[in-house]
């Protein structure tokens, strides 16, 4: 079965109203039920981009740029790796996984197949 990564963008500007009692809640049943599928291989969030370092190849030279950086209007806040039997069912729990959040959260899933071999 594919394997996907899920890359969750977002603001790090959270909105002034945070998250709801319920948030929790349904991102811990969805976590449970994801898991007992089997489909769910690993999850985290990540650091503010504050503590993140980029670097770059670019003209044969490496850069290194310390965060936060403000030319981001959205940064990766996290990430998964599911095993799915297809793409659709990749983006269904992706759907699942955004409507978790309360309608004032702006949050993209950016699902990707991983390629093997």
């Amino acid at each position: 079965m594919p394997r996907f990564l899920t890359l969750v963008r977002l603001s790090e500007k959270e909105p002034a109203e945070g998250h709801g009692p319920e948030f929790g809640e349904k991102m811990g049943a969805l976590f449970e039920e994801i898991t007992k599928a089997g489909v769910m291989l690993d999850t985290a969030g990540l650091t503010p981009s504050a503590q993140a370092t980029r670097v770059t190849w670019e003209d044969g030279k490496l850069s290194y740029t310390d965060g936060p950086f403000a030319e981001s209007k959205e940064v990766i806040g996290g990430y998964s790796i599911s095993q799915c039997k297809d793409k659709a069912e990749a983006l269904e729990w992706a759907r699942r996984f955004l409507e978790c959040h309360e309608a004032h959260w702006t949050v993209t899933c950016e699902v990707r197949e991983i390629t093997e071999g």
